[in-house]
């Protein structure tokens, strides 16, 4: 697919401190990309370099096919920034918010009305679009600052920390209303401290940590690149258990609780072969479990070096 946003060698330093250090990634059209990183790795930094708000000190990128260098202009027409904070105005209705930022757009007036009834539906504000925003729930609220974000229809939407803050259904609804733009050929370029969020949403999945990006890939790639993953095999007795574990390599038996802890990386293949090993052996289990590592082991294990600094 066409590269959304293509990043080479980016760099950024605020004085003596190197934030980033010649980062590279690619983000298909389409897809949802999550940038995670600890607190201070430089993933807000390089929102700000990407949305043209800051300039970088080196490398390239373009977005939806313009040069940020080169024509800064046509990037910002092409992008939307959902910003940590809200751009929401507490003083305006959520209903005056979508004008203004119709207005902000220069779109005629009638389209701009027609915009802001179309996503006062589509966001399920239809209610509050006479309320003042400082009214609205903190759900409500998001839901709005996405919707003005969606205005002047970006091709590539950066959302920094979306759903910090939201109670687990408003958390949902966000969730959605992202997979939808995504099935509409929208670009996510997603920042979150969230890591099920980013399990959840990402196609692809890139860890910053001390300036570098140090691991790219699926949510699944990541997980299994992870040593730790096992299956555990219960067993009806002693017997199956102690017979198992001299037919499985690497196998280690609890015989206090009747398992058997076999080294896998979960996948189908490895679990079929484990299954067809102990039935050749005419060994049955009562039931097995797949442990494989989460995102957050994953996050802990890139990012620990950096931690213990």
């Amino acid at each position: 697919m066409p590269s959304a946003i293509a990043v080479s060698g980016l760099r950024k330093s605020f004085g003596d401190k190197v934030v980033l250090d010649g980062i590279d990634f690619d983000v298909p059209e389409g897809t949802t990309f999550a940038l995670l990183g600890p607190n201070g790795s430089g993933k807000t930094t390089t929102v700000q370099i990407l949305s043209t708000l800051i300039g970088s000190d080196g490398g390239r990128a373009s977005i939806a096919g313009h040069d940020l260098a080169t024509a800064p202009q046509a990037v910002r027409g092409a992008i939307g920034v959902t910003g940590q904070f809200s751009a929401v105005d507490n003083l305006l209705t959520a209903e005056e918010n979508l004008i203004l930022m119709a207005d902000l757009h220069h779109l005629p007036r009638g389209e701009g009305r027609r915009r802001t009834a179309e996503l006062l539906d589509r966001f399920d504000l239809v209610d509050a679009a006479k309320r003042l925003a400082s009214t609205c729930s903190g759900g409500m609220r998001r839901r709005l600052d996405l919707a003005m974000t969606l205005i002047g229809r970006p091709r590539v939407i950066f959302l920094d920390e979306p759903t910090t803050g939201l109670d687990p259904r408003s958390r949902r609804l966000m969730w959605h209303t992202v997979r939808e733009l995504v099935a509409g050929g929208v670009t996510i370029f997603l920042t979150t401290q969230q890591l099920d969020e980013a399990d959840e949403l990402a196609d692809r999945i890139a860890v910053l940590n001390g300036g570098k990006l140090v691991a790219t890939g699926t949510p699944d790639e990541l997980k299994r690149g992870l040593p730790g993953g096992h299956v555990r095999l219960l067993f009806h007795d002693k017997s199956d258990l102690n017979r198992a574990a001299q037919a499985l390599q690497n196998a280690k038996p609890d015989e206090e609780t009747l398992a058997l802890r076999v080294p896998s990386d979960g996948g189908v293949r490895a679990l079929r072969d484990l299954l067809d090993r102990l039935d050749k052996t005419g060994i049955e289990n009562a039931s097995l479990e797949v442990h494989t590592p989460d995102l957050e082991d994953v996050f802990h294990k890139l990012t620990e070096k950096e931690a213990a600094r």
